[in-house]
């Protein structure tokens, strides 16, 4: 977890030199409190804008956590909210739009953006919901090192690939679990069957309506690939999400994983792996499942919210003080830290895989009021069939099962 606090009085914020003040923080001595996820590309926006602006707030809290959207909801549903920012993403901001707990930015945009550009802007119903900043998709990460050691030609494309050449490793002797994937029990177990189920041509919901429609091929399919790619994992695999797989790559145990793309920065940087890890790994696209051409993927962007629960002074000051990190100045100190939507960012190496995986027609996470509840039901009811406990029919009629009682205390449903 990455926690900071800066809290200055208005007297002493007062003495402090003019540099504090370059950014148009918006109204001065108000409170500014930002939860988001723990990574470098939220680290460096949320850094920033403390920088920027926190001489000139009554205090300034930065709260960046690994699980986020576990209680993001319960946090701002209070008034005044406990944080007057959320940092998102595609799903997450649909879970708070859900309960209305944030708002529009229309104002603040027409206010404080001129430096956004428009398709940073994710607009719903005419209305400004977010700002986005980077770009994100867990893509296929490889050691060409360690494939040419076992006689793999190439970089694996499609799943079938990816299995013989974790095969090959392992029979080389080389790693006996060549392969990570963030398969942490919960939102990663349904993420991660998102990703192959939108490869096979899977559709989540019948069409027009909030009718559940995963208890199909495509979905025994998809359940059928990730269980041959867990057959190269360590056996703890359903502990592991982020920091975990990035972990256990920059110690060099994995040789092949499926893992986001914002870490490619941070595994690639100077810090953390070896030079073997480093010179050896290659960001490459999410590989293609069954007959179809389509990456194992799913496209994400990243972007800032504000409360609706907090006065309209701290949301104000919190817009602009996030708003003044999106610069040229921060993409060029931390370009490498994201695939940044920002002016300024030059594409490097971290930005091959998502790239190629974008380039390759993966789709976007969908953006639908009721996808969280078909995906915590995902997460949480399919975790018996990876564990060998339920067959895939069992486990994706407890999905459904599960779904529909969500969905109908939900309201999508009658």
């Amino acid at each position: 977890m990455f926690l900071k606090k800066f809290a200055l009085a208005g007297a002493t914020a007062a003495l402090l030199g003019s540099a504090a003040y370059a950014a148009d923080c918006g109204p001065n001595g108000q409170s500014i409190r930002v939860l988001g996820s723990d990574f470098p590309a939220i680290q460096a926006l949320s850094g920033t804008a403390q920088d920027n602006c926190a001489a000139s707030a009554s205090e300034f809290v930065i709260s960046l956590k690994d699980n986020t959207r576990d209680f993001m909801n319960q946090a701002l549903t209070p008034n005044p909210a406990e944080y007057s920012s959320v940092i998102v993403a595609n799903a997450t901001l649909t879970q708070l739009m859900n309960d209305g707990l944030v708002r529009p930015l229309n104002d603040l945009v027409e206010k404080y953006g001129a430096n956004i550009k428009p398709n940073q802007l994710i607009t719903i119903d005419g209305n400004v919901m977010a700002v986005a900043f980077m770009a994100n998709s867990q893509h296929l990460f490889v050691r060409e090192d360690i494939l040419a050691e076992a006689g793999v030609e190439g970089i694996p494309a499609t799943v079938d690939e990816v299995v013989a050449a974790a095969e090959k490793i392992r029979a080389a002797g080389i790693m006996e679990y060549p392969l990570v994937m963030n398969m942490q029990v919960g939102w990663n177990v349904g993420e991660v069957f998102n990703l192959f189920y939108l490869a096979h041509g899977g559709e989540f919901f019948a069409p027009g309506s909030a009718e559940p429609a995963i208890n199909n091929d495509k979905a025994r399919a998809a359940l059928a690939d990730i269980k041959r790619l867990a057959e190269y994992a360590n056996p703890d695999y359903l502990t592991m999400a982020s920091n975990e797989t990035q972990a256990a790559w920059e110690a060099g145990q994995a040789a092949l994983g499926i893992m986001w793309g914002s870490r490619g920065g941070a595994i690639l940087d100077d810090e953390g792996a070896t030079d073997a890890v480093r010179g050896g790994t290659v960001l490459a696209a999410a590989p293609t499942a069954g007959d179809g051409s389509t990456p194992a993927a799913t496209l994400w962007w990243d972007g800032i919210t504000i409360a609706a629960n907090i006065s309209d002074e701290e949301a104000e000051a919190t817009f602009a003080a996030l708003v003044s990190a999106m610069t040229s100045d921060m993409v060029a100190e931390h370009n490498d830290d994201a695939i940044w939507l920002l002016e300024g960012y030059k594409p490097g190496p971290a930005a091959a895989g998502v790239s190629a995986t974008a380039a390759g027609g993966a789709k976007p996470y969908p953006m639908i009021p009721y996808i969280n509840q078909m995906h915590n039901a995902l997460g949480a009811e399919l975790v018996d069939y990876f564990k060998g406990d339920e067959s895939a029919d069992q486990a994706l009629a407890d999905v459904e099962a599960a779904y529909m009682t969500a969905a109908k205390e939900a309201g999508f449903l009658k």
